[in-house]
């Protein structure tokens, strides 16, 4: 049996974070999720296959989270898609390391076409 590939999705909507949880355990993946940046930040072991991080957290910018896993060792290699609501903040979420970015709402067929490509 092939393992599953895990994602982790970091945002502090729990409409969003339910939602998309389902949505990707349907599509076979191991999700997990967490509502704020610090918990991806405090993890030494486990580290998803992909993480789906939201820009506006309460309380963390998820580009200051992503450039600070992009320059980890352990977690640089690690595919990370950003999601917002405001597509002017494609450019600062690629410059601070995303592999990719999504604009909220996205539709669900987009978002696991990227999870695909980025965890081949």
């Amino acid at each position: 049996m092939t393992k599953l590939k895990k994602v982790m999705i970091a945002d502090d909507d729990p409409g969003i974070l339910d939602a998309v949880e389902a949505m990707l355990e349907f599509g076979g993946y191991d999700v997990s999720t967490t509502s704020n940046g610090a918990t991806l930040l405090e993890m030494k072991e486990g580290f998803p296959d992909l993480l789906l991080l939201d820009i506006w957290m309460s309380g963390t910018d998820g580009r200051d989270v992503c450039k600070l896993l992009k320059q980890d060792d352990k977690t640089r290699e690690m595919p990370i898609i950003m999601i917002s609501a405001s597509t002017e903040l494609e450019k600062s979420a690629k410059e601070a390391g995303a592999d990719d970015f999504l604009e909220k709402p996205f539709d669900m067929d987009e978002l696991l076409d990227k999870i695909k490509f980025h965890i081949k």
